[in-house]
């Protein structure tokens, strides 16, 4: 609880109107989950306005609201707080309200189409095994203190951040790693954090739905960038051409990493096996439990962090050689008769084209891959021929499938992927919109030394059909198709 003129300094722009000395229980952005005592702040979202259910929230108890617009006859009985942008203004009062936890401890940030999770998750987990005590907001899983959840969004609303903040920095944590979207960008949820360190991993087609074109994604990604304080590390890829863009207008020190060219930080493949990688970062050989280029960048712009964290090289070494992969990034599943599975997130173009070059590269020259893949409805709806193309021209036999329809239809989905796909590769094709017959067909197909790929879902537990949620796990249906080819 705080006394809100305690906390309203944090909005130097705010007009105040009524007694700002009551105490504050709770920041609530729902007016359904607004208690007496509590701050009700109107948000203007993506499909409702938070300011038509001021009544409801005053009704119900609120003490105070923080809003753009204060209606015509505004109650006595709560404080009004006038501010241009309620969004960016709940930021910066929560980070109050929780004392400010982003400056407790350092905060890194990860952005970029595809990498976000296995950067920040295995940065999380090498921080740990080093002896520190961190936290982690990723795509799969928030690690608040001693909590762990499932996520439900890549990055939090701004009451939540803040709050897992708060209890991560009580708890002694000195690390928060954290994936940033380019949603959270762009409705400011992200304001009021005070970030160490940002990273960059790349830029591909996704989201335009949401950012309506590619232009504006990028600039979601950059106004990361532009956050940062002048004390911060911006570490960018010199692998994709938008890695400068971004950080071109940023305050913190800019930093670069690379498995192509010269840069600070430079990871050299070796070999490239379905294993593992042998890789030489900034000179020195190791072994690394992750497949595939994209994967060795992933592991330079860690090794780039930790250096620029003040970590030791060679303890750092030691340790990203034991790292095993990500929940569903890249996740083997060994079968009988030599068939191997792999589950993986790749729900955009670049991701599946990088996990088929890969593939391709480690596969056995008289095996084959099975792909199994879909696209989820009511997202970038542009993608999906792009996939299909891919899709059928990397892969010796494709399976279109449903991912996570949602409130489309999902043969129409089919129909769009479908649209992309070359005649000449046409009859390496089938459609089979259940998403577990999908599978169970791939691996019936799959002979010796064939690798099957399930993509799209990689770590989700269920697939959500017309609203529904329904419990649906890709690891888990791997592993009850491939059992049963052992059964005598």
């Amino acid at each position: 609880m705080k006394i809100l003129k305690n906390i309203l300094p944090s909005l130097p722009h705010a007009e105040v109107t009524g007694n700002p000395a009551v105490a504050i229980g709770h920041l609530v952005m729902d007016s359904r989950k607004v208690t007496p005592g509590d701050l009700y702040a109107a948000i203007r979202g993506t499909h409702t306005d938070g300011h038509l259910y001021i009544a409801q929230a005053v009704t119900a108890g609120a003490v105070a609201v923080l809003c753009e617009t204060v209606p015509d006859n505004p109650s006595p009985e709560a404080v009004w707080i006038r501010v241009p942008d309620s969004a960016s203004a709940l930021g910066h009062l929560a980070s109050a309200f929780y004392d400010h936890p982003s400056h407790a401890l350092s905060l890194i940030g990860v952005t970029g189409t595809n990498g976000k999770t296995t950067i920040a998750t295995l940065l999380y987990n090498l921080f740990t095994a080093l002896g520190y005590r961190c936290g982690l907001i990723s795509t799969i899983r928030y690690i608040a203190g001693q909590v762990s959840t499932d996520a439900t969004h890549t990055t939090p609303d701004a009451i939540r951040l803040h709050k897992m903040l708060k209890e991560m920095a009580d708890d002694g944590c000195d690390y928060c790693f954290m994936e940033v979207s380019s949603h959270s960008v762009s409705q400011k949820r992200i304001a009021g954090l005070h970030f160490g360190g940002g990273i960059f991993s790349n830029l591909t087609h996704d989201h335009l739905d949401f950012h309506g074109s590619f232009d504006a994604y990028l600039k979601a990604k950059q106004g990361f960038f532009d956050l940062l304080p002048k004390g911060a590390f911006a570490l960018t890829t010199r692998d994709d051409k938008n890695g400068m863009v971004v950080v071109q207008h940023t305050r913190a020190q800019v930093h670069t990493y690379s498995t192509k060219s010269m840069a600070d930080f430079h990871t050299r493949i070796i070999e490239n096996t379905i294993e593992g990688l042998h890789v030489e970062i900034n000179g020195k050989a190791i072994w690394l439990r992750l497949t595939g280029s994209f994967n060795a960048r992933n592991i330079t712009a860690i090794f780039g962090a930790a250096m620029l964290l003040g970590m030791d090289e060679d303890q750092v070494l030691e340790i990203m050689s034991i790292l095993e992969p990500v929940e569903g990034r890249f996740q083997m599943i060994r079968g009988a008769g030599s068939i191997t599975a792999i589950v993986d997130y790749a729900h955009t173009p670049d991701a599946l084209e990088n996990v088929l070059s890969t593939l391709r590269e480690v596969c056995p020259d008289d095996g084959k891959i099975i792909t199994v893949v879909g696209a989820g409805g009511n997202r970038d709806p542009f993608k999906r021929p792009e996939m299909g193309k891919i899709a059928a021209a990397m892969s010796d036999r494709v399976i279109f499938t449903s991912d996570n329809p949602r409130d489309e239809d999902p043969e129409l989905i089919l129909q769009q992927i479908r649209e992309g796909v070359n005649p000449s590769d046409a009859s390496r094709v089938l459609v089979i919109p259940n998403r577990k017959e999908a599978i169970r067909t791939a691996v019936m197909l799959a002979a010796a030394n064939d690798v099957v790929l399930v993509a799209g879902k990689g770590h989700e537990k269920y697939q959500e059909v017309a609203g529904v949620r329904y419990p649906f796990d890709d690891t888990e249906v791997l592993h009850e198709f491939l059992d049963q080819m052992i059964q005598p």
